[in-house]
């Protein structure tokens, strides 16, 4: 195929907006798959993805669509919509020429269209804005087509409308895909290279990148270099998306498919890399960087007989997922598990989901936390990655932590209560301007720390679910948190170890030692719980002894021997109090870690 008919192109939208069943119309009006094969969500291939109606795992398809009189391929890359994913939508965007920015009629712009808009722009891909569900009773169709020409800086008369749901002005917006997104450049290098802006895992052929090819052309049995990750490969297949696989002799200049490279090891392929010829190579595609972890956690196996099982299913999600990064650790209590690092909540979400439903583990996740950095007097500053292993008090100069530049879209009704849990959390406001006829736009920074802190489901709940969020990493600041730790009769739990806020840690330590006490079943003693902070006891509870009536079996006789009896309870009740230890059954550090 002549690269001057081909249009590579990406679909970039906040989550919801109708993006995988715009999707599923353009395969259908091209004819990429018979009307009677279709299903909703075509390009979400996992279960997870049809459950919850978004898009993890970004997917490529080639379509053919005839045009004035020629006949055209069509690149396209499903992307995902969330946050946590904003770097692998940076690739996929490096991968295709143009975009279409979809925006919901029904909702408008969202903040994370704002960021990937941008990220979009700043790589010089064309913009095609269209508004969808142009067909629901609630679509406010003008109203969102002047918002979007007036953020584009376009005429209204450029944004196009379609329905996803009824197919309709799919094939006007097909049209304006060729006529709109420019053809891919020529090289004249005779080399090849080409960009990895995904990759899958198969058991038999090992790693599978997908690939945009800038220079020259890959064939079957061409040997290759990951540029990155310095090793050496053959490639044993090639081919297009169709969507399913289909094998090819060759991928030229300008198009999108994948390369089954038989490579079995994790953290060899990885999203940005460059892959080269070996004969003749060349220098990486710029913008290449490691996925660098935001929040942390704890992944212990509910049965230290799944330990290996375990270790050998993150090893398996590694293989898919460069992203993921863990490390072995032990607790006295959970006994051996994995430090492992996530891109965001939903990351989090989704790898512990995956754990559970494809390796049919049942698992303990610790409390997610954040990276700090301490700086001990002798000048030394040390990356703090597990709230156990927080310095204490008294022992460092300073804590660092990252903050986070924040963008929240809103109705102006809502303002006045976004700016008071805004204040609760610590966050510094920016800019705010209006945006479009009933949206206000606020630029504010905060800790990375109070983000996570429920923040995203306080602010949707107080907007009646009408704010959208995107968010940033910034620097690091100075800290002003404190370790809180639990003690049980004594005893220190390092699972039940947390970084809070120094100004909240009275109100912490009452809510956790008060949780664990209603959770926590009763012992043949008192047990005490405690909640210690800032090198003192902040909060405690008792939790009183389980009652075995030692008398039950007597009847008649003098009062003397039900005395004895009760005395002999009480002074083996004692001794137990000061000699006993404690077993937590696993239910309850489920319980307490989920908070």
């Amino acid at each position: 195929m002549n690269p001057k008919n081909i249009r590579n192109f990406s679909i970039i939208a906040h989550i919801d907006h109708g993006k995988s069943t715009l999707a599923d119309r353009m395969l259908e009006i091209t004819g990429t798959i018979e009307k009677r094969k279709m299903k909703d969500q075509v390009l979400d291939s996992m279960d997870l993805e049809r459950e919850r109606g978004i898009t993890i795992k970004m997917q490529p398809v080639r379509m053919e669509y005839s045009h004035g009189g020629e006949k055209y391929i069509l690149n396209l890359i499903d992307t995902p919509g969330h946050i946590d994913f904003s770097y692998e939508v940076s690739r996929a965007l490096k991968a295709v020429e143009g975009s279409i920015l979809l925006v919901d009629a029904t909702q408008g712009v969202q903040a994370q269209t704002l960021t990937t808009l941008r990220m979009a722009r700043d790589l010089g891909a064309v913009i095609i804005p269209v508004v969808s569900k142009v067909d629901s009773p609630l679509a406010r169709v003008e109203e969102v087509k002047e918002e979007l020409a007036e953020l584009l800086q376009v005429p209204v008369e450029s944004v196009l409308g379609v329905s996803g749901r009824t197919g309709d002005g799919v094939a006007e917006l097909l049209a304006a895909v060729i006529e709109r997104v420019p053809a891919p450049e020529i090289s004249n290098s005779s080399s090849a290279r080409a960009l990895i802006f995904d990759f899958g895992y198969s058991n038999h052929r090992g790693v599978v990148v997908y690939v945009r090819v800038f220079d020259g052309s890959i064939e079957k049995g061409d040997s290759l270099l990951f540029v990155a990750a310095d090793k050496k490969f053959q490639a044993i297949e090639i081919g297009i998306f169709h969507p399913a696989e289909v094998s090819m002799p060759e991928l030229s200049q300008g198009e999108i498919g994948y390369i089954v490279t038989g490579v079995k090891e994790p953290g060899i392929a990885s999203v940005g890399d460059t892959i080269t010829s070996t004969r003749q190579p060349l220098e990486a595609l710029p913008g290449y960087q490691l996925a660098m972890p935001v929040v942390w956690a704890s992944v212990y196996p509910e049965s230290q007989d799944d330990f290996m099982l375990l270790k050998q299913a993150l090893f398996r999600l590694k293989l898919s997922d460069a992203s993921l990064s863990f490390e072995e650790e032990s607790s006295g209590t959970l006994g051996r598990g994995f430090r492992c690092g996530f891109l965001g909540m939903l990351h989090l979400e989704i790898i512990i989901e995956r754990l559970k439903r494809e390796f049919k583990l049942t698992l303990i996740v610790a409390s997610p936390t954040i990276t700090y950095e301490a700086e001990f007097p002798n000048g030394e500053r040390k990356k703090i990655y597990s709230p156990s292993l927080f310095p204490d008090h008294g022992s460092y100069t300073a804590v660092y932590e990252p903050w986070v530049a924040v963008k929240i879209i809103t109705p102006p009704k809502y303002a006045g209560e976004v700016l008071s849990i805004l204040h609760e959390h610590e966050a510094e406001m920016g800019g705010s301007e209006m945006f479009g006829d009933n949206r206000t736009s606020l630029d504010i920074k905060m800790p990375l720390r109070e983000l996570m802190r429920n923040f995203f489901d306080r602010l949707k709940s107080i907007t009646s679910g009408y704010a959208s969020l995107s968010y940033e990493l910034e620097d690091m600041r100075l800290a002003d948190v404190a370790r809180l730790d639990i003690l049980v009769a004594g005893e220190l739990f390092p699972a039940f170890t947390r970084v809070v806020a120094r100004r909240r840690v009275e109100e912490e330590a009452e809510e956790a030692v008060e949780k664990l006490r209603g959770v926590l079943p009763r012992q043949l003693f008192a047990v005490k719980i405690q909640a210690q902070a800032l090198g003192r006891i902040i909060a405690s509870r008792e939790l009183s002894a389980l009652r075995k009536d030692v008398t039950g079996y007597l009847y008649g006789g003098d009062i003397t021997r039900k005395m004895k009896l009760l005395e002999k309870q009480k002074k083996g009740k004692k001794r137990m109090k000061a000699t006993g230890k404690v077993n937590i059954p696993h239910e309850v550090f489920l319980k307490m870690v989920k908070g």
